[in-house]
């Protein structure tokens, strides 16, 4: 497939949309938008768009900059982007056109063996 990655990018971890943490209010928006996956890094140092020095320390981890990667057909990207523009919340984003697919088989499905409860092993000394 063709699309786009989207990286969108947030100073800290400490900063907050209503009473969701920016990542955890990024990835209900992507799950809003029909993206079926993302990535979170926490990056180890930054320098946000105002020339702002951000890092993890020992002590004080709130101040970790943190980044959200998604891949998605670009309607999706789209859709995303236009459910973040309105919310209010600084954001730095970075867009490429890529290809992307998932390799190897699906999951089987699980059979009515999988969704049993676990036996108890079966025990006894001679």
């Amino acid at each position: 497939m063709k699309g786009s990655q989207l990286t969108l990018y947030a100073a800290n971890q400490s900063h907050r949309k209503g009473h969701k943490t920016i990542v955890d209010w990024v990835l209900d928006e992507v799950a809003k938008a029909g993206i079926h996956g993302a990535t979170v890094t926490e990056v180890s140092e930054a320098i946000d768009a105002q020339g702002r020095y951000h890092a993890a320390r020992f002590i004080e981890l709130a101040d970790q900059p943190v980044a959200v990667m998604v891949a998605a057909p670009d309607p999706q990207i789209d859709a995303l982007l236009e459910r973040l523009r309105p919310a209010g919340v600084r954001l730095f984003y970075t867009r490429c056109p890529v290809e992307f697919e998932v390799l190897g088989e699906p999951p089987a499905p699980a059979g009515p063996a999988e969704l049993a409860e676990p036996s108890s092993p079966e025990g006894g000394a001679g």
